[in-house]
Protein backbone atom coordinates (compact mmCIF):
# COMPACT_ATOMS: atom_id res chain seq x y z
CA UNK A 1 0.00 0.00 0.00
CA UNK A 2 0.78 3.57 -0.74
CA UNK A 3 -0.24 6.53 0.83
CA UNK A 4 0.33 9.59 -0.52
CA UNK A 5 -2.06 13.09 -0.59
CA UNK A 6 -0.68 14.41 -4.10
CA UNK A 7 -2.57 12.26 -6.98
CA UNK A 8 0.24 12.54 -9.12
CA UNK A 9 2.67 11.63 -6.80
CA UNK A 10 0.21 8.76 -5.36
CA UNK A 11 0.13 7.41 -9.05
CA UNK A 12 3.92 7.95 -10.08
CA UNK A 13 4.51 5.78 -6.73
CA UNK A 14 2.23 2.74 -7.87
CA UNK A 15 2.90 2.57 -11.37
CA UNK A 16 6.75 2.18 -10.26
CA UNK A 17 5.55 -0.30 -7.63
CA UNK A 18 3.04 -2.29 -10.69
CA UNK A 19 6.04 -2.64 -12.80
CA UNK A 20 8.49 -4.74 -10.02
CA UNK A 21 5.91 -6.19 -8.37
CA UNK A 22 2.96 -6.66 -9.86
CA UNK A 23 3.19 -10.19 -10.79
CA UNK A 24 3.45 -11.48 -7.17
CA UNK A 25 1.16 -8.77 -5.00
CA UNK A 26 -1.75 -6.43 -5.07
CA UNK A 27 -0.51 -2.62 -4.96
CA UNK A 28 -2.96 -0.32 -3.71
CA UNK A 29 -3.05 3.12 -3.51
CA UNK A 30 -4.82 5.97 -1.20
CA UNK A 31 -4.91 9.43 -1.48
CA UNK A 32 -5.21 10.59 2.34
CA UNK A 33 -4.49 8.44 5.67
CA UNK A 34 -8.89 8.10 6.30
CA UNK A 35 -8.85 6.26 2.92
CA UNK A 36 -5.79 4.01 3.56
CA UNK A 37 -7.47 3.32 6.98
CA UNK A 38 -10.63 1.88 5.40
CA UNK A 39 -8.76 0.14 2.75
CA UNK A 40 -6.84 -1.55 5.04
CA UNK A 41 -10.42 -2.29 7.17
CA UNK A 42 -11.36 -4.48 4.56
CA UNK A 43 -8.59 -6.23 3.27
CA UNK A 44 -8.54 -7.08 7.39
CA UNK A 45 -11.90 -8.18 7.36
CA UNK A 46 -11.24 -10.27 3.54
CA UNK A 47 -8.71 -12.01 5.61
CA UNK A 48 -5.97 -10.58 3.54
CA UNK A 49 -2.30 -9.51 4.44
CA UNK A 50 0.13 -6.74 4.03
CA UNK A 51 3.88 -6.88 3.28
CA UNK A 52 4.42 -3.12 3.06
CA UNK A 53 2.95 -0.08 3.83
CA UNK A 54 4.49 3.62 2.08
CA UNK A 55 3.19 6.81 3.88
CA UNK A 56 4.31 10.14 2.99
CA UNK A 57 5.07 12.16 5.70
CA UNK A 58 3.45 15.57 5.54
CA UNK A 59 -0.21 15.02 4.78
CA UNK A 60 -3.28 17.07 5.96
CA UNK A 61 -5.61 16.06 8.35
CA UNK A 62 -3.69 13.14 9.31
CA UNK A 63 0.36 12.95 8.88
CA UNK A 64 2.35 9.85 8.09
CA UNK A 65 3.30 9.11 11.44
CA UNK A 66 -0.29 9.32 12.65
CA UNK A 67 -1.57 7.07 9.67
CA UNK A 68 1.11 4.35 10.19
CA UNK A 69 0.49 4.47 14.25
CA UNK A 70 -2.86 3.12 13.38
CA UNK A 71 -2.24 1.23 10.28
CA UNK A 72 0.24 -1.05 13.08
CA UNK A 73 -3.38 -1.94 14.73
CA UNK A 74 -4.91 -3.46 11.93
CA UNK A 75 -1.31 -4.86 10.30
CA UNK A 76 0.92 -5.00 12.70
CA UNK A 77 3.66 -7.07 11.18
CA UNK A 78 3.50 -5.06 7.75
CA UNK A 79 6.68 -3.63 7.15
CA UNK A 80 6.71 0.36 6.73
CA UNK A 81 8.05 2.99 5.30
CA UNK A 82 7.99 6.85 5.37
CA UNK A 83 8.16 9.31 2.24
CA UNK A 84 9.82 12.53 2.93
CA UNK A 85 10.19 15.22 0.80
CA UNK A 86 13.45 16.21 2.98
CA UNK A 87 15.26 15.26 5.82
CA UNK A 88 13.46 15.95 8.84
CA UNK A 89 15.40 14.63 12.24
CA UNK A 90 12.31 15.56 14.55
CA UNK A 91 10.51 13.02 11.85
CA UNK A 92 13.15 10.62 11.93
CA UNK A 93 13.09 10.51 15.96
CA UNK A 94 9.45 10.56 16.22
CA UNK A 95 8.98 8.04 13.66
CA UNK A 96 11.32 5.29 15.26
CA UNK A 97 10.33 5.61 18.96
CA UNK A 98 6.20 5.59 17.91
CA UNK A 99 6.44 3.18 14.94
CA UNK A 100 9.29 1.76 14.34
CA UNK A 101 9.32 2.48 11.10
CA UNK A 102 11.86 0.34 8.73
CA UNK A 103 13.19 2.58 6.39
CA UNK A 104 13.09 6.50 5.09
CA UNK A 105 12.39 7.62 1.62
CA UNK A 106 13.41 11.04 0.04
CA UNK A 107 11.40 12.39 -2.55
CA UNK A 108 12.35 12.13 -5.52
CA UNK A 109 12.86 8.86 -5.76
CA UNK A 110 13.89 8.56 -9.04
CA UNK A 111 15.55 6.20 -10.84
CA UNK A 112 13.10 3.55 -9.08
CA UNK A 113 15.79 0.82 -10.01
CA UNK A 114 18.54 2.51 -7.25
CA UNK A 115 16.29 4.72 -4.90
CA UNK A 116 13.33 2.78 -4.50
CA UNK A 117 12.82 -1.11 -5.54
CA UNK A 118 16.20 -1.87 -3.39
CA UNK A 119 14.55 -0.18 -0.32
CA UNK A 120 11.34 -2.10 -1.09
CA UNK A 121 13.14 -5.14 -1.83
CA UNK A 122 14.22 -4.97 1.70
CA UNK A 123 10.75 -4.44 3.15
CA UNK A 124 9.24 -7.74 1.34
CA UNK A 125 11.98 -9.82 1.67
CA UNK A 126 12.29 -9.03 6.14
CA UNK A 127 8.25 -9.44 5.74
CA UNK A 128 8.37 -12.82 4.35
CA UNK A 129 11.15 -13.96 6.59
CA UNK A 130 9.67 -12.60 9.69
CA UNK A 131 6.37 -13.61 9.01
CA UNK A 132 4.01 -12.82 11.83
CA UNK A 133 7.39 -12.48 14.15
CA UNK A 134 8.08 -9.06 14.83
CA UNK A 135 11.70 -7.66 13.10
CA UNK A 136 14.75 -8.12 15.84
CA UNK A 137 17.15 -5.40 16.69
CA UNK A 138 19.92 -4.56 18.62
CA UNK A 139 19.73 -1.86 21.30
CA UNK A 140 22.65 0.67 21.43
CA UNK A 141 23.15 2.69 24.52
CA UNK A 142 25.83 5.16 24.35
CA UNK A 143 27.05 9.17 23.99
CA UNK A 144 26.91 11.32 21.12
CA UNK A 145 30.48 12.32 21.38
CA UNK A 146 31.89 9.17 22.59
CA UNK A 147 34.52 7.58 20.15
CA UNK A 148 33.84 4.19 21.18
CA UNK A 149 30.03 4.57 20.52
CA UNK A 150 30.82 5.68 17.29
CA UNK A 151 32.37 2.83 16.47
CA UNK A 152 29.56 0.07 17.24
CA UNK A 153 27.20 1.95 15.84
CA UNK A 154 29.55 2.21 12.38
CA UNK A 155 30.26 -1.06 12.68
CA UNK A 156 26.76 -2.53 13.23
CA UNK A 157 25.55 0.14 10.06
CA UNK A 158 28.62 -1.26 7.54
CA UNK A 159 27.39 -4.70 8.20
CA UNK A 160 23.68 -4.17 8.08
CA UNK A 161 22.64 -5.03 11.55
CA UNK A 162 19.44 -3.00 12.21
CA UNK A 163 19.60 -1.07 15.83
CA UNK A 164 18.10 1.83 17.69
CA UNK A 165 20.11 3.77 19.23
CA UNK A 166 19.55 5.60 22.27
CA UNK A 167 21.79 8.59 23.68
CA UNK A 168 22.68 7.97 27.44
CA UNK A 169 20.95 11.34 29.01
CA UNK A 170 17.19 10.03 27.58
CA UNK A 171 15.26 8.58 30.19
CA UNK A 172 14.49 5.39 28.05
CA UNK A 173 18.58 4.88 27.83
CA UNK A 174 18.56 5.15 31.91
CA UNK A 175 15.61 2.19 32.07
CA UNK A 176 18.01 -0.10 29.57
CA UNK A 177 20.68 0.71 32.03
CA UNK A 178 19.17 -0.50 34.74
CA UNK A 179 17.40 -3.26 33.90
CA UNK A 180 21.05 -4.46 32.40
CA UNK A 181 22.63 -3.83 35.64
CA UNK A 182 25.02 -1.10 33.43
CA UNK A 183 25.78 2.20 34.25
CA UNK A 184 26.37 5.24 32.11
CA UNK A 185 30.07 4.31 33.25
CA UNK A 186 30.21 1.37 30.91
CA UNK A 187 29.06 2.87 27.87
CA UNK A 188 28.46 2.00 25.09
CA UNK A 189 26.29 -0.54 26.07
CA UNK A 190 24.87 -3.17 23.34
CA UNK A 191 21.78 -5.30 24.12
CA UNK A 192 20.59 -7.83 22.07
CA UNK A 193 17.30 -9.25 20.48
CA UNK A 194 17.35 -11.95 22.86
CA UNK A 195 18.71 -9.80 26.20
CA UNK A 196 22.09 -10.22 26.47
CA UNK A 197 24.13 -7.02 27.37
CA UNK A 198 27.48 -6.40 26.25
CA UNK A 199 29.40 -3.51 27.86
CA UNK A 200 32.30 -1.46 25.66
CA UNK A 201 32.19 -4.40 23.26
CA UNK A 202 35.13 -5.17 20.98
CA UNK A 203 34.08 -5.61 17.20
CA UNK A 204 34.33 -9.57 17.78
CA UNK A 205 32.25 -9.52 20.63
CA UNK A 206 29.55 -7.41 18.89
CA UNK A 207 29.87 -10.01 15.28
CA UNK A 208 29.22 -12.95 17.67
CA UNK A 209 26.35 -11.26 19.42
CA UNK A 210 24.63 -10.21 16.42
CA UNK A 211 24.30 -14.03 14.81
CA UNK A 212 27.89 -12.30 12.18
CA UNK A 213 29.60 -15.45 11.01
CA UNK A 214 33.22 -15.57 12.98
CA UNK A 215 34.15 -18.91 13.43
CA UNK A 216 35.10 -20.81 9.85
CA UNK A 217 33.30 -23.88 9.33
CA UNK A 218 36.31 -26.10 8.09
CA UNK A 219 40.22 -26.27 8.93
CA UNK A 220 40.81 -26.62 5.08
CA UNK A 221 39.91 -24.69 1.84
CA UNK A 222 40.62 -24.72 -1.66
CA UNK A 223 40.35 -20.57 -1.56
CA UNK A 224 40.99 -18.42 0.97
CA UNK A 225 40.67 -14.54 0.33
CA UNK A 226 41.69 -11.97 2.57
CA UNK A 227 39.85 -9.00 2.39
CA UNK A 228 36.18 -8.28 1.91
CA UNK A 229 36.82 -4.95 -0.63
CA UNK A 230 35.53 -5.30 -4.26
CA UNK A 231 38.35 -7.00 -5.16
CA UNK A 232 37.97 -9.82 -2.31
CA UNK A 233 34.56 -10.09 -3.04
CA UNK A 234 34.95 -10.18 -6.86
CA UNK A 235 37.47 -13.63 -6.17
CA UNK A 236 34.92 -15.02 -3.59
CA UNK A 237 32.14 -15.06 -5.99
CA UNK A 238 34.01 -16.26 -8.70
CA UNK A 239 35.84 -18.98 -6.56
CA UNK A 240 32.90 -20.48 -5.08
CA UNK A 241 30.94 -20.07 -8.21
CA UNK A 242 33.51 -22.09 -10.18
CA UNK A 243 33.24 -24.97 -7.46
CA UNK A 244 36.39 -23.50 -5.19
CA UNK A 245 35.86 -24.42 -1.69
CA UNK A 246 36.08 -20.61 -0.40
CA UNK A 247 36.08 -18.44 2.46
CA UNK A 248 36.52 -15.38 2.52
CA UNK A 249 38.20 -13.08 5.74
CA UNK A 250 37.21 -9.29 6.64
CA UNK A 251 38.60 -7.33 9.56
CA UNK A 252 35.52 -5.23 10.00
CA UNK A 253 32.86 -5.29 7.16
CA UNK A 254 32.47 -5.92 3.54
CA UNK A 255 33.04 -3.57 1.18
CA UNK A 256 36.21 -1.46 2.49
CA UNK A 257 37.02 1.63 1.16
CA UNK A 258 34.13 1.31 -1.68
CA UNK A 259 31.72 -0.03 0.82
CA UNK A 260 31.79 3.64 2.64
CA UNK A 261 31.93 5.93 -1.07
CA UNK A 262 27.67 7.26 -0.89
CA UNK A 263 27.70 6.95 -4.57
CA UNK A 264 29.62 5.33 -7.37
CA UNK A 265 28.96 6.34 -11.11
CA UNK A 266 31.19 5.23 -13.22
CA UNK A 267 31.04 1.77 -12.30
CA UNK A 268 29.62 -0.32 -15.58
CA UNK A 269 26.12 -1.19 -15.95
CA UNK A 270 24.89 1.41 -13.31
CA UNK A 271 24.50 5.06 -15.14
CA UNK A 272 22.36 6.62 -12.86
CA UNK A 273 24.95 5.47 -10.04
CA UNK A 274 25.01 3.29 -7.30
CA UNK A 275 26.38 3.51 -3.30
CA UNK A 276 28.89 1.79 -2.58
CA UNK A 277 27.19 -0.43 0.48
CA UNK A 278 24.19 -1.55 -1.67
CA UNK A 279 26.90 -2.84 -4.70
CA UNK A 280 28.90 -4.24 -1.87
CA UNK A 281 26.10 -5.73 -0.08
CA UNK A 282 24.88 -6.77 -3.39
CA UNK A 283 28.21 -9.13 -3.92
CA UNK A 284 28.30 -11.06 -0.26
CA UNK A 285 25.12 -11.77 -1.12
CA UNK A 286 26.28 -13.16 -4.68
CA UNK A 287 28.96 -14.37 -2.92
CA UNK A 288 27.06 -16.42 -0.24
CA UNK A 289 24.80 -17.72 -2.76
CA UNK A 290 27.32 -19.43 -4.57
CA UNK A 291 28.69 -21.03 -1.32
CA UNK A 292 31.43 -18.60 0.01
CA UNK A 293 31.61 -18.23 3.69
CA UNK A 294 31.87 -15.21 5.16
CA UNK A 295 34.17 -14.41 8.55
CA UNK A 296 33.73 -10.82 10.19
CA UNK A 297 35.68 -9.19 12.84
CA UNK A 298 38.68 -12.13 11.97
CA UNK A 299 42.10 -10.06 11.88
CA UNK A 300 44.75 -11.78 10.14
CA UNK A 301 47.91 -11.20 11.54
CA UNK A 302 50.17 -13.82 9.69
CA UNK A 303 50.74 -15.82 6.29
CA UNK A 304 52.81 -18.56 5.47
CA UNK A 305 53.21 -21.65 3.47
CA UNK A 306 54.07 -24.79 5.19
CA UNK A 307 54.70 -27.08 1.98
CA UNK A 308 51.86 -27.01 -0.24
CA UNK A 309 49.66 -25.36 2.15
CA UNK A 310 48.93 -21.74 2.72
CA UNK A 311 48.45 -20.83 6.37
CA UNK A 312 46.74 -17.74 7.54
CA UNK A 313 46.98 -17.24 11.35
CA UNK A 314 44.13 -14.93 13.35
CA UNK A 315 45.21 -13.15 16.31
CA UNK A 316 43.45 -15.45 18.57
CA UNK A 317 45.76 -17.50 17.79
CA UNK A 318 43.77 -19.97 15.82
CA UNK A 319 44.44 -20.73 11.91
CA UNK A 320 42.96 -21.91 8.73
CA UNK A 321 44.62 -23.61 5.61
CA UNK A 322 44.10 -23.43 2.09
CA UNK A 323 45.73 -24.92 -1.23
CA UNK A 324 45.63 -20.62 -2.06
CA UNK A 325 45.11 -17.42 -0.94
CA UNK A 326 44.30 -14.16 -2.77
CA UNK A 327 45.65 -11.60 -0.94
CA UNK A 328 42.65 -8.29 -1.25
CA UNK A 329 43.09 -6.50 1.87
CA UNK A 330 42.82 -2.99 0.40
CA UNK A 331 44.15 0.01 1.90
CA UNK A 332 43.12 2.39 4.76
CA UNK A 333 43.20 6.42 4.76
CA UNK A 334 46.11 7.94 6.17
CA UNK A 335 46.10 9.93 9.32
CA UNK A 336 45.67 13.32 9.14
CA UNK A 337 49.15 14.78 10.96
CA UNK A 338 47.81 17.67 12.68
CA UNK A 339 47.17 19.03 16.10
CA UNK A 340 44.30 17.74 18.66
CA UNK A 341 43.02 15.33 15.67
CA UNK A 342 44.07 11.88 17.22
CA UNK A 343 42.26 13.18 20.56
CA UNK A 344 38.72 14.11 18.51
CA UNK A 345 38.43 10.86 16.46
CA UNK A 346 35.55 9.64 16.39
CA UNK A 347 34.42 12.61 18.27
CA UNK A 348 33.72 15.08 15.39
CA UNK A 349 36.52 13.89 13.28
CA UNK A 350 36.21 10.71 10.92
CA UNK A 351 38.00 8.77 8.46
CA UNK A 352 35.77 8.00 5.38
CA UNK A 353 31.90 9.30 4.51
CA UNK A 354 30.58 7.86 8.24
CA UNK A 355 27.34 7.71 6.80
CA UNK A 356 25.73 7.46 10.13
CA UNK A 357 26.44 10.84 10.55
CA UNK A 358 24.91 12.31 8.21
CA UNK A 359 21.48 13.17 10.13
CA UNK A 360 23.69 15.21 12.41
CA UNK A 361 25.22 17.22 9.73
CA UNK A 362 21.86 19.30 9.07
CA UNK A 363 22.45 23.39 9.04
CA UNK A 364 26.29 22.40 9.76
CA UNK A 365 29.43 23.20 7.79
CA UNK A 366 30.92 20.07 7.19
CA UNK A 367 34.96 20.03 5.82
CA UNK A 368 36.20 17.37 4.09
CA UNK A 369 39.94 16.56 3.35
CA UNK A 370 41.01 15.26 -0.20
CA UNK A 371 41.32 15.68 -3.71
CA UNK A 372 40.45 11.98 -5.14
CA UNK A 373 37.10 10.06 -6.46
CA UNK A 374 36.16 9.38 -2.05
CA UNK A 375 36.73 12.88 -1.37
CA UNK A 376 34.12 14.19 -3.91
CA UNK A 377 31.63 11.40 -3.63
CA UNK A 378 31.50 12.36 0.23
CA UNK A 379 31.27 15.93 -0.69
CA UNK A 380 28.21 15.37 -3.04
CA UNK A 381 26.24 13.27 -0.33
CA UNK A 382 27.08 15.59 2.96
CA UNK A 383 25.41 19.07 0.36
CA UNK A 384 22.66 17.01 0.49
CA UNK A 385 22.42 17.17 4.90
CA UNK A 386 24.78 20.14 5.21
CA UNK A 387 24.28 24.16 4.67
CA UNK A 388 27.48 24.11 3.27
CA UNK A 389 30.23 21.89 2.60
CA UNK A 390 34.22 22.63 2.03
CA UNK A 391 36.35 20.36 0.42
CA UNK A 392 40.23 21.37 1.46
CA UNK A 393 42.87 20.18 -1.22
CA UNK A 394 46.85 20.47 -0.48
CA UNK A 395 47.25 20.29 -4.32
CA UNK A 396 46.44 23.35 -6.74
CA UNK A 397 44.07 22.03 -8.32
CA UNK A 398 41.60 18.74 -8.41
CA UNK A 399 42.39 17.81 -12.07
CA UNK A 400 45.42 15.62 -11.68
CA UNK A 401 43.33 13.38 -8.55
CA UNK A 402 39.43 13.55 -9.46
CA UNK A 403 37.41 11.83 -12.33
CA UNK A 404 36.08 14.98 -14.22
CA UNK A 405 32.62 14.05 -14.17
CA UNK A 406 32.69 14.45 -10.39
CA UNK A 407 34.46 17.76 -11.16
CA UNK A 408 31.55 19.24 -12.87
CA UNK A 409 28.76 18.01 -10.29
CA UNK A 410 30.63 19.72 -7.53
CA UNK A 411 30.58 23.01 -9.49
CA UNK A 412 27.09 22.52 -10.09
CA UNK A 413 26.02 22.28 -6.29
CA UNK A 414 26.25 25.89 -4.99
CA UNK A 415 26.70 25.25 -1.18
CA UNK A 416 30.28 23.23 -1.90
CA UNK A 417 33.50 24.88 -1.87
CA UNK A 418 36.78 24.03 -3.02
CA UNK A 419 39.96 25.29 -1.29
CA UNK A 420 43.34 24.57 -3.15
CA UNK A 421 46.29 25.15 -1.68
CA UNK A 422 44.93 24.29 1.94
CA UNK A 423 45.44 22.09 4.78
CA UNK A 424 44.24 21.79 8.62
CA UNK A 425 46.79 22.48 10.75
CA UNK A 426 44.96 21.80 14.39
CA UNK A 427 41.95 20.16 15.88
CA UNK A 428 39.95 22.04 18.54
CA UNK A 429 37.55 21.25 20.99
CA UNK A 430 36.46 20.04 24.47
CA UNK A 431 34.39 17.02 24.26
CA UNK A 432 33.98 16.70 20.51
CA UNK A 433 35.45 18.91 17.68
CA UNK A 434 34.66 22.22 17.46
CA UNK A 435 37.15 24.50 15.44
CA UNK A 436 39.83 24.02 12.67
CA UNK A 437 43.11 25.73 11.96
CA UNK A 438 43.55 26.23 8.23
CA UNK A 439 47.18 27.10 6.61
CA UNK A 440 47.23 28.20 3.19
CA UNK A 441 50.37 26.96 1.42
CA UNK A 442 50.79 29.95 -0.69
CA UNK A 443 50.72 32.71 2.11
CA UNK A 444 51.19 30.86 5.38
CA UNK A 445 48.61 32.43 6.71
CA UNK A 446 46.54 30.88 9.06
CA UNK A 447 42.27 30.83 9.80
CA UNK A 448 40.57 29.63 12.61
CA UNK A 449 37.06 27.77 11.44
CA UNK A 450 34.15 26.41 13.72
CA UNK A 451 32.82 23.11 12.48
CA UNK A 452 31.55 20.27 14.39
CA UNK A 453 32.36 17.24 11.54
CA UNK A 454 35.62 16.85 9.69
CA UNK A 455 36.02 13.92 6.96
CA UNK A 456 39.22 12.78 6.18
CA UNK A 457 40.30 11.17 2.85
CA UNK A 458 43.96 11.18 2.15
CA UNK A 459 45.99 8.75 0.92
CA UNK A 460 46.36 5.08 0.81
CA UNK A 461 48.62 3.38 3.08
CA UNK A 462 48.10 -0.93 3.07
CA UNK A 463 48.63 -1.94 6.06
CA UNK A 464 51.00 -4.90 4.94
CA UNK A 465 53.32 -5.05 8.10
CA UNK A 466 51.82 -8.29 9.06
CA UNK A 467 52.78 -10.11 6.19
CA UNK A 468 56.54 -10.20 6.95
CA UNK A 469 59.63 -10.50 4.56
CA UNK A 470 58.16 -14.07 2.80
CA UNK A 471 55.72 -11.13 1.03
CA UNK A 472 58.02 -9.09 -1.42
CA UNK A 473 56.72 -5.20 -1.15
CA UNK A 474 58.03 -2.13 -2.50
CA UNK A 475 59.10 1.12 -0.97
CA UNK A 476 55.83 2.15 0.24
CA UNK A 477 54.39 -1.74 1.53
CA UNK A 478 52.12 -2.32 -1.66
CA UNK A 479 52.74 -5.97 -2.88
CA UNK A 480 54.87 -6.92 -5.97
CA UNK A 481 53.18 -9.10 -8.42
CA UNK A 482 54.61 -11.31 -11.51
CA UNK A 483 56.78 -9.49 -13.85
CA UNK A 484 57.69 -6.84 -11.17
CA UNK A 485 59.19 -9.79 -9.08
CA UNK A 486 61.49 -10.62 -12.02
CA UNK A 487 64.32 -8.85 -12.19
CA UNK A 488 66.90 -8.99 -15.00
CA UNK A 489 65.49 -12.38 -15.82
CA UNK A 490 66.13 -13.37 -12.33
CA UNK A 491 63.62 -14.93 -10.28
CA UNK A 492 62.45 -13.83 -6.85
CA UNK A 493 64.82 -14.85 -3.96
CA UNK A 494 63.86 -18.10 -2.93
CA UNK A 495 61.22 -18.55 -5.30
CA UNK A 496 60.95 -22.06 -5.27
CA UNK A 497 59.41 -23.25 -8.93
CA UNK A 498 60.89 -23.89 -12.33
CA UNK A 499 58.37 -21.09 -14.15
CA UNK A 500 58.13 -17.65 -13.32
CA UNK A 501 55.39 -16.23 -11.26
CA UNK A 502 52.32 -15.90 -12.94
CA UNK A 503 50.65 -11.87 -13.26
CA UNK A 504 49.02 -11.39 -9.79
CA UNK A 505 51.15 -13.98 -8.42
CA UNK A 506 53.21 -12.94 -5.05
CA UNK A 507 56.73 -14.16 -4.11
CA UNK A 508 55.34 -17.01 -2.84
CA UNK A 509 53.63 -19.61 -5.16
CA UNK A 510 50.00 -19.92 -4.27
CA UNK A 511 49.33 -16.65 -3.26
CA UNK A 512 47.66 -13.89 -5.53
CA UNK A 513 47.38 -10.43 -4.88
CA UNK A 514 44.47 -8.11 -6.30
CA UNK A 515 43.11 -4.49 -5.79
CA UNK A 516 44.54 -2.00 -4.20
CA UNK A 517 47.03 -3.16 -1.98
CA UNK A 518 48.91 -4.61 -5.44
CA UNK A 519 51.80 -2.31 -6.76
CA UNK A 520 51.36 -0.69 -9.73
CA UNK A 521 47.30 -1.81 -9.67
CA UNK A 522 45.27 1.20 -11.02
CA UNK A 523 43.10 2.19 -7.77
CA UNK A 524 39.41 1.87 -9.12
CA UNK A 525 36.79 -0.86 -8.22
CA UNK A 526 36.04 -2.05 -11.49
CA UNK A 527 39.72 -2.88 -11.88
CA UNK A 528 39.88 -4.46 -8.14
CA UNK A 529 36.64 -6.44 -9.12
CA UNK A 530 38.09 -7.86 -12.77
CA UNK A 531 41.67 -8.46 -10.59
CA UNK A 532 40.04 -10.16 -7.95
CA UNK A 533 38.32 -12.50 -11.37
CA UNK A 534 42.07 -12.95 -12.46
CA UNK A 535 42.88 -13.79 -9.66
CA UNK A 536 40.74 -16.89 -9.64
CA UNK A 537 41.78 -17.64 -13.10
CA UNK A 538 45.23 -17.68 -12.27
CA UNK A 539 44.23 -20.15 -8.94
CA UNK A 540 43.20 -22.70 -11.25
CA UNK A 541 46.43 -22.71 -13.46
CA UNK A 542 48.08 -22.65 -9.80
CA UNK A 543 46.29 -25.78 -8.73
CA UNK A 544 46.22 -27.71 -11.97
CA UNK A 545 50.19 -27.63 -11.81
CA UNK A 546 50.59 -29.15 -8.68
Amino acid sequence: MTVDDDPAVSRSVARDLRRRYGQDYRVIRADSGTDALDALRELKLRGDTVAAILADYRMPQMDGITFLEQAMDLFPHARRALLTAYADTDAAIQAINVVDVDHYLLKPWDPPEEKLYPVVDALVETWCAAGDRPVEETKIIGHRWSSPSYRVREFLARNAVPYRWYSVDEPEAARLLEAAGATAGDIPVLITPDGAVLKNPDEHGIADAVGLSTRPAAEFYDLVVIGGGPAGLGAAVYGASEGLRTVLVERQATGGQAGQSSRIENYLGFPDGVSGAQLTDRARRQAQKFGAEVLTARDVVALEARGSARVIRFGDGSEIAAHSVVLASGVSYRALEADGVAELTGRGVFYGSASTEAPECAGEHVYIVGGANSAGQAAVFFSRHAREVTLLVRGPSLQASMSHYLIEQLDAIENVHVRTRTTVVRADGDDHLERLTLCDQETGETETVETGHLFVFIGAAPRTEWLGDGIARDGHGFVRTGPDLVVEGRRPPGWPLDRDPHYLESSIPGVFVAGDVRAQSVKRVASAVGEGAMAVTLVHRYLEQQ
